[in-house]
């Protein structure tokens, strides 16, 4: 899996269009990071930019976003709505996929060690990141603004995490954190009555609502104070009239949907709709969502449903998209969605019709060839685990394997777009050692770094292939296991998917093998040798005991 993470920095800005479109260029002209929205407010006189990438990219460019917003503006002459207290008023890293709460805590304080260090601006950290309890809230943190900076910045307590415990006049301070992924989402009901929208929004926000008594009396406890029912936690919700819908809407922000998932936001609104004659009519996603969201959806609704969660990516999130209805109101596209989606590598191999694909490989260019063919019957083996797996799942005589047939189909579509993936990435890994030898080489210097590039583009044309390889023993296993439990009359399929992974794991150690010379690094050569052999014998034990087993089988019957 990937590693993914979003940083939403808020710059005090909203006017100034120039000025914007320096601060973003900034940000763009990072290898690695992807703008993906910039959302200026005159009022507020502040513009919220969002981007996403690897870690490390999303570092850097959050540094020069917060570099360059030090020097364009001057704090000093910043009015706006908006509580602030900085030109970078807040920067909080988002973790998205293949990167947790901690990772993303480790880059918060590197990025504010960095600003406080080398742009002198006092820094502080906030949420996931704090490093004192009372710097958890970003509000607690910006109690008196811009204007108390100067008086605030003397006081022991209000030492900054780095950089100089001194007033910066023209760029004040900046709050560095991380907070979980909020999702914008709003819940459509069959009634024009705001009052309803509202009444579920009390009762599902999580400080829920006054508790009452048989009376209809808020009951409060023995300091006075109102006992609550409290509602979803991480759930901040109201209610209100979209005229343009001509009705009532529960609105709300998730903001930890692994607390309290869409789906779990969902079923208690059609729960409390139906207690007041109403019903929900679809809901939407504002923003951008992260896949594990509508995925986990998917699954929710499809176990509900009995059938199995052992199925593709599309497959869950199309699953969500109609049990949630987020297509009854305006078109619904994950692609334009999905934050992983907007931010995906090409894939212009995988896109193409079998036939194209023939005839794309049937040319005269070396590339694809036979590392992309490798992972191509490595995915297929994949598709085929999962197919049998479908098949088997839910049927009479089966029911005992449901549970291990649902896992084994899921992780096979895992496995599946992983070598779908490489099916192009060992193509790009081609390519690039190729352009290598354009590089110029006249001087020494050139030659040098010509060398250098040769050197990194053959150990990763040999790390694409190796990683196909050691997927394979997995594979293996995954259509042994569904061979020995699996629908008898997909029994064929099986051996068919034991066989296709046996030719993606030899297909993929001719391709590491024939790397390895180019490389002058011997202990990378020893290493790499020595894992894909470890694997090459792991598939071989694996595919004898599954051939002699289906000939067995397919004989007797």
């Amino acid at each position: 899996m990937s590693k993914l993470v979003e940083c939403v920095p808020n710059f005090s800005e909203g006017r100034n269009r120039e000025v914007i479109d320096s601060i973003t260029a900034a940000i763009a002209e990072v290898p690695g990071a992807t703008l993906l929205d910039v959302d200026p407010g005159a009022a507020t006189n502040r513009t919220v930019v969002t981007f996403v990438g690897e870690p490390e990219a999303v570092l850097e460019a959050a540094f020069c976003g917060i570099a360059k917003a030090s020097v364009l503006i001057d704090m000093r002459e910043h009015k706006g709505e908006h509580a602030r207290q900085g030109a970078t008023d807040v920067c909080p890293f988002v973790p998205v996929s293949g990167v947790s709460v901690e990772d993303c805590v480790v880059l918060a304080r590197r990025l504010a060690e960095r600003v406080g260090n080398e742009l002198k601006i006092p820094t502080y950290l906030y949420e996931a990141a704090a490093t004192k309890p009372e710097r958890e809230s970003l509000a607690d943190i910006r109690v008196g603004e811009y204007e108390a900076l100067a008086e605030k910045l003397q006081k022991p307590e209000w030492k900054p995490d780095y950089g100089p415990a001194e007033f910066n006049a023209r760029a004040g301070v900046t709050v560095i954190g991380v907070r979980p992924f909020l999702i914008a989402y709003n819940i459509n009901l069959n009634t024009p009555n705001a009052k309803i929208a509202k009444e579920i929004g009390l009762t599902i926000r999580e400080k829920g609502r006054a508790k009452r008594d048989e009376t209809g009396k808020r009951v409060r406890d023995e300091q006075g104070a109102l006992v609550r029912v409290p509602g979803l936690p991480n759930c901040r919700a109201t209610g209100w009239f979209i005229e343009e819908y001509g009705r009532a809407q529960v609105t709300m922000n998730l903001t930890d949907y692994t607390v309290t998932p869409i789906q779990t936001a969902f079923d208690r609104v059609e729960e409390l709709a139906r207690d007041y004659g109403a019903r929900v009519t679809g809901s939407e996603i504002v923003g951008l969502v992260p896949k594990a969201a509508l995925t986990e959806a998917g699954k929710h609704y499809r176990e509900k449903q009995g059938l199995s969660t052992g199925v593709s990516e599309a497959a869950l999130i199309e699953g969500a998209s109609l049990a949630l209805g987020l297509a009854e109101v305006a078109p619904f596209d994950p692609q334009q969605k999905v934050v992983e989606y907007q931010v995906a590598a090409e894939r212009p191999l995988v896109r193409l019709s079998v036939e194209a694909f023939a005839e794309e490989l049937g040319g005269e260019s070396p590339a694809p060839g036979g590392g992309s063919v490798a992972a191509l019957a490595g995915a297929l083996s994949a598709r085929l685990v999962s197919m049998v797996a479908q098949l088997t799942f839910g049927k009479k005589g089966y029911r005992e394997h449901d549970g291990s047939m649902q896992r084994l189909g899921g992780e096979a579509h895992d496995l599946g777009a992983a070598l779908l993936a490489a099916i192009d990435d060992d193509t790009a890994a081609f390519n690039r050692v190729m352009e290598c030898f354009s590089l110029p080489k006249k001087s020494e210097e050139e030659k040098a770094a010509r060398e250098a590039a040769m050197q990194q583009a053959n150990k990763a044309a040999t790390q694409v292939p190796l990683s196909v390889l050691e997927l394979c023993p997995r594979l293996l296993q995954l259509a042994s296991e569904v061979a020995d439990h699996g629908n008898e009359n997909s029994l064929s399929d099986a051996g068919v998917a034991g066989v296709m992974a046996r030719a993606a794991a030899y297909g993929a150690y001719y391709n590491v093998l024939i790397n390895l010379p180019g490389i002058a690094d011997e202990s990378f050569q020893e290493q790499t040798r020595a894992r894909a052999e470890v694997a090459v014998r792991e598939v071989e034990e694996g595919a004898v005991a599954l051939q002699q087993s289906m000939l067995a089988r397919l004989a007797a019957d």
